[in-house]
C-alpha cells in the first residue's frame, strides 16, 4: 500500500481579459433576465395564494396551514421586491446627483 503524499495541487493564475468591450452588453442582459425572472416568480407566489385561498373558500381543500404558508410566501416575496425597488431607485438617484 503506498500513501500518497502531494495532495496540493499549484495553482495558476487566471487569465485576464483585455477586450472589454462586450463584458458590459453581456452582464446587462444577465442582470435583465435575473430581474425578469424574480418578477416572474414573485407573481407566480400571488397567483398560487389566491388558487389556494379560493379553494379554501370553495371548501374543495382543507389545510388551512398550507393557504397560510403560502399567503406568508407570497406576501414576504412582495415585500422584498417593494425593498428591492426602492433600493435601485435610491442608487440611480445618487448616481443621477453625481458631479462629472
Amino acid at each position: 500500500m503506498t500513501i500518497q503524499t502531494n495532495f496540493i495541487q499549484p495553482m495558476t493564475p487566471p487569465t485576464m481579459k483585455t477586450d472589454m468591450t462586450t463584458e458590459p452588453k453581456a452582464n446587462s442582459a444577465s442582470f435583465k433576465n435575473v430581474l425578469t425572472d424574480a418578477l416572474n416568480d414573485v407573481n407566480q407566489l400571488q397567483l398560487d395564494s389566491q388558487a389556494k385561498t379560493e379553494q379554501l373558500v370553495n371548501g374543495q381543500i382543507d389545510d388551512l396551514h398550507d393557504v397560510m404558508i403560502t399567503a406568508q410566501k407570497a406576501s414576504v416575496g412582495l415585500n422584498l421586491a417593494v425593498e428591492v425597488q426602492s433600493k435601485v431607485i435610491t442608487a440611480y438617484n445618487e448616481m443621477m446627483r453625481m458631479q462629472l
